[in-house]
């Protein structure tokens, strides 16, 4: 047989074997059927994020009934069973037969997509959910749910399977009450062993309470015996103050803006503080839309119009200057919220606002306001416009490549400036935002390093808390500790014999002074590492001792991941460094007798991430990177994810020993 007749051959029996592709390949699901087969299509995922957003389509619906004035109190309960309960007391849903469908309006709400009042605009004039899927892909996604509606004298209720009832309707006789209630169990065969977050829906309830002045929101978790209740009337200037309680303002006054046109409702909360990032919540009709969108960049717009035609930045810009985007929103915390009808969003899930004439809208009513807050309060336009002016000027002098020497000078005060005034706050629960600070085994994995007479003189420098330095117990005679921020010394001063003020480039001591230096988890701080290392040999007597730890990553693949999310809840970080890296670097600056060993910690993520220096974004975006990991970084790097969400992740501590030549 020839080669073209064995090819030819080989052909026939593949199409042979081939399925057919016609008629009967193709499937029509149902409306329900659709939504199980393709989960995270209209909820975003079949994880914990998936699960949540369930609960939220339930909220939001309620929270339509308040915005349509009908109601007053939302509740939800968090069950015992691992089941969730969303409560109001609105008009309760319609079960009249459909004039259509002949079938109880409720049940076509909780059983076809596209159903709903929001569609005709007669029921809500504003309103979070406008697809029509929510109540239906809670439905569909649930192993049963309960619908209970007190409406018009009468108490009926339903029950689910799967998005499949289990019988029609019933009419449970007269009731005075009034409002709606559904009950529902995520299917374990779509969500898995993923639970509900009672921290996290608090979260957002307090949320819908400052946006929604008057609205009484109570959740309950019979799992654990906690609850709150929620109540505000401060609006989005509350949920600002809330947001940057942590944050230093540089204007003690929010920026509060309102705006109405046609359609449109605007209200917006500003204020700029000493940090360098921005932290913009938005929403649109009380739905937050994580991912921004028109009505945010509408927000930029008018930011960039109003400061740069201010006449005070007129008078201190220079000739030429030009702000962009990231100047003006540095350190800014904002709080917008607007009002639309018929919102146009990028998926069920909400994030994103796509509606182009929204920008422009928000754009211009923003900007003509804010043109009359800083006519009207020239001091406070002062403090914002020097801002971004130095945000600006740091921006252009970071790209002057003949001054090298003179920005990475800047930048080492910048940093110094920055960690003073971070770790002065954190130092009021210092010992509770993480476990690495505390754990006995890493301290005694550095103190085991020990190589020195018990005679030896030791300074702990950049001391923290001197929790290092005091793990070396009697292992050394006297301990000093050196740092740059008050409260830090403070704390130290319980720990070690004598606490310094000063700079780890800069050691205020003459050469030969200790007989050992130790530090930890600072190095990756540092814009100039091999300076602080250069001077920590430098105040070594010869044959002196260092010993320093740091987190490292596990191999080069897991490398940049670590990068993304250490510089995300750390905006100091800048040294990702591998362990061959540092051992070089130890080598390079004059040490020899290197010596590494290392500890492995689990570390609690979401306790590491709840901090001042890191933003309610980043911690979200932190969470992300985890969820998201690439299948390559969970070879080689291991972290767990709980059924709510919350991360372990262990991390590889590498603690280094090098000696002063003697």
């Amino acid at each position: 047989m020839t080669k073209t007749n064995q090819l030819l051959q080989a052909t026939a029996t593949e199409e042979a074997v081939r399925p057919a592709y016609d008629a009967h390949s193709i499937v029509v699901l149902s409306g329900v059927d659709a939504i199980r087969k393709r989960a995270s299509l209209y909820v975003g995922s079949t994880g914990v994020d998936g699960l949540h957003q369930l609960g939220f389509e339930l909220i939001e619906n309620a929270m339509d009934e308040f915005l349509a004035g009908e109601c007053r109190n939302i509740y939800v309960v968090l069950h015992e069973d691992l089941s969730c309960s969303v409560a109001d007391d609105g008009r309760g849903i319609p079960v009249a037969l459909h004039p259509q469908q002949n079938r109880p309006t409720a049940e076509l709400l909780l059983t076809q997509l596209h159903s709903g009042g929001k569609f005709s605009g007669y029921a809500y004039n504003f309103s979070g959910g406008l697809h029509g899927l929510g109540l239906t892909c809670v439905n569909a996604l649930s192993e049963r749910l309960t619908l209970e509606v007190w409406r018009d004298g009468n108490s009926y209720v339903q029950e689910f399977s799967k998005g499949v009832p289990q019988y029609d309707l019933r009419n449970l006789g007269r009731s005075s009450r009034q409002g709606t209630t559904i009950r529902f169990l995520p299917d374990a065969a779509i969500f898995g062993n993923a639970t509900f977050s009672y921290d996290r829906i608090v979260a957002r309830l307090r949320e819908l309470a400052f946006l929604n002045a008057g609205i009484k929101l109570h959740i309950e978790d019979a799992r654990e015996g906690r609850r709150d209740e929620f109540c505000f009337q401060s609006g989005v200037r509350g949920l600002l103050e809330d947001t940057n309680r942590h944050r230093k303002p540089l204007h003690e006054v929010p920026v509060c803006l309102h705006a109405t046109l046609d359609s449109i409702a605007i209200e917006a909360a500003l204020q700029w503080t000493s940090s360098f990032s921005e932290e913009i919540s938005s929403f649109v009709n009380g739905v937050r839309t994580h991912e921004g969108g028109s009505h945010v960049e509408g927000l930029k717009q008018a930011l960039k119009r109003a400061i740069t035609e201010d006449a005070i930045f007129i008078e201190l810009a220079e000739k030429n200057d030009e702000i962009i985007d990231s100047d003006v929103l540095e350190g800014l915390g904002a709080v917008l919220s607007i009002r639309v009808t018929e919102p146009q969003f990028d998926s069920q899930t909400k994030s994103r606002l796509i509606m182009p004439g929204v920008a422009a809208e928000v754009a211009h009513l923003l900007g003509d306001a804010l043109k009359k807050f800083f006519a009207e309060s020239p001091q406070i336009a002062r403090v914002i416009i020097g801002k971004v002016l130095e945000a600006q000027r740091a921006r252009q002098s970071s790209r002057r490549t003949g001054l090298p020497t003179r920005y990475l000078r800047q930048e080492m005060a910048q940093s110094l400036a920055v960690y003073r005034q971070q770790f002065g706050i954190r130092s009021k629960n210092w010992h509770e935002s993480c476990r690495w600070l505390t754990d006995p085994g890493l301290l005694e994995a550095h103190a085991q390093m020990c190589e020195v007479d018990k005679s030896a003189r030791m300074l702990d420098v950049c001391c923290g808390s001197g929790i290092v330095g005091g793990s070396f117990g009697d292992r050394v005679e006297y301990k000093i500790g050196l740092d740059i921020t008050p409260q830090m010394r403070q704390l130290a001063s319980t720990r070690l014999n004598e606490v310094r003020e000063g700079s780890v480039y800069d050691i205020p001591f003459p050469e030969a002074s200790f007989d050992i230096v130790v530090t930890r988890e600072v190095l990756h701080l540092l814009p100039e590492a091999p300076q602080a290392l250069s001077e920590m040999l430098r105040v070594l007597r010869p044959g002196g001792q260092v010993i320093f730890g740091q987190t490292v990553p596990f191999c080069a693949t897991d490398a940049a991941w670590m990068f993304r999310i250490f510089k995300k809840k750390q905006p100091l970080f800048c040294n990702n460094f591998m362990a061959e890296d540092l051992q070089k670097l130890l080598a390079k600056v004059g040490f020899d007798r290197i010596q590494m060993s290392e500890y492995l910690l689990w570390e609690p993520i979401d306790l590491w991430i709840d901090t001042y220096e890191t933003t309610a974004l980043h911690r979200q975006e932190i969470r992300e990177l985890y969820y998201k990991a690439p299948d390559d970084v969970k070879e080689v790097h291991p972290f767990e994810i709980a059924g709510d969400g919350k991360i372990r992740d262990q991390w590889r501590w590498c603690i280094f020993s090098g000696r002063k030549p003697e």
